[in-house]
């Protein structure tokens, strides 16, 4: 969640012109997305089953459709994924968690 909320921090108000121009927001929003990525594949098979309306390939492979190769990355892809997809991302995780917290309980 960390990284996501992050994402959002790094993007609020930004504009595509400004986020192409800007490196460092550039280089922040990718760790973000690289650590998402990372998370996803980690996740326990048992929460990916029983969530199944979770696109957790599509989240999964998020590092490899924007970055192709070590020095292409298509800052396009970049920020239609995070001004469409990033919010959505926020609340299906959030459900997960409040449902995991729910089962220890």
């Amino acid at each position: 969640m960390d990284a996501i909320s992050n994402i959002e921090k790094f993007t609020k108000g930004l504009k595509i012109e400004k986020f192409f121009e800007n490196v460092k927001k550039q280089y922040a929003i990718l760790r973000g997305l690289e650590i998402i990525d990372e998370a996803s594949k980690h996740a326990i098979s048992k929460l990916k089953a029983r969530r199944k309306e979770i696109p957790w390939k599509d989240i999964a492979g998020i590092r490899d459709k924007l970055i192709h190769g070590y020095f292409d990355v298509n800052l396009e892809l970049v920020w239609e994924t995070i001004r469409r997809e990033i919010r959505e991302l926020k609340k299906q995780i959030s459900q997960i968690l409040e449902g995991v917290q729910i089962e220890e309980n």
